[in-house]
């Protein structure tokens, strides 16, 4: 089954400029804003990080294994985020994002090391075994007190999974799914999306996992489920009989959230990691691996306010 989208993402980065300001790696996010929009940084890199300084790369000392770069991720992962459970083949929008960080930083695959943390541990305070993790961590304001963030590498947008032939399935705006019964994983950015974008009449229902949500729809237990649109469409397609994407949330909403890299606190390497997604991200290359990966589903529907 997909990740949950507590830990998620998508929508075109061709939208990212029109909505980010420049990010520099040093610059934190006042608190207040975090506490204000909790979802996300709300910023995107946008100049060249130039030339990348070589204690970032093997030797530099910055890394927790020598002349290594250590990388985690979660087991399992899922498509379309990693293939075939593998980050080290290079496949999927976040096995792809690791290698691009690797390679421009310095590391070779036969340099680059994949171990296994589980997503929670990852954003558990204490040192890390690992020089970064990727995900699909949401940059929230909170999450800062334990672990560094990268520079975001993607936004997210939440998307609405129905099945055919029924209410949620015919709605066209959030308004019409005001009165159904809406579930998300419950530590989930969607079931903060499920609250404040769609304000539902009846709180929305909590599941340990996006995968019990998918459960409760199929069975009827619930009109509609929430979850970043890459995990929507995989749901709908491919793990229920007459699943549909309804639509994805309009943006800019209460939810704007980005992606980032995890990182120990204070860590030196987070520096490294900003450094390597600001210039990926000014040579188009973020862009172009959410093409090749993630916006297949240009066909999906706003849900207008």
């Amino acid at each position: 089954m997909p990740t949950p989208s507590r830990r998620l993402a998508a929508a075109p980065l061709a939208a990212l400029a029109l909505v980010a300001a420049s990010c520099g790696s040093s610059t934190p996010e006042p608190e207040e804003e975090f506490e204000q929009t909790p979802q996300g940084s709300l910023r995107l890199p946008n100049e060249d990080a130039g030339t990348i300084p070589a204690r970032c790369g093997p030797g530099g000392g910055r890394t927790v294994a020598p002349e290594a770069l250590t990388i985690a991720v979660d087991d399992p992962a899922f498509a379309p985020w990693i293939i075939d459970n593998d980050p080290a083949s290079g496949q999927g929008f976040e096995g792809a994002i690791a290698r691009s960080v690797a390679d421009t930083l310095g590391y070779s695959p036969e340099a680059t090391v994949f171990v296994r943390v589980p997503f929670d541990e990852a954003l558990e305070a204490g040192p890390k075994d690992f020089d970064f993790a990727i995900n699909q961590f949401s940059i929230m304001g909170e999450r800062r007190e334990n672990v560094d963030f990268s520079a975001p590498y993607y936004a997210v947008a939440q998307a609405v999974v129905a099945l055919e032939g029924t209410p949620a399935a015919a709605a066209t705006t959030m308004d019409d799914l005001e009165d159904l019964a809406i579930g998300a994983d419950s530590s989930s950015t969607s079931m903060y999306a499920a609250e404040h974008s769609i304000e539902p009449g009846t709180d929305p229902v909590g599941y340990a996992s996006v995968a019990d949500a998918a459960s409760a729809l199929a069975s009827g237990e619930i009109d509609a489920l929430v979850a970043d649109l890459p995990t929507a469409v995989r749901i709908a397609n491919d793990q229920l009989a007459g699943g549909v994407v309804v639509g994805r949330f309009p943006a800019p909403n209460e939810v704007t959230e980005f992606l980032g890299l995890v990182l120990e606190k204070d860590s030196d390497f987070t520096e490294c990691a900003s450094l390597a997604l600001q210039k990926l991200h000014h040579e188009g290359a973020l862009e172009e691996l959410a093409h090749v990966w993630l916006t297949d589903h240009e066909d999906v529907p706003v849900l207008t306010r």
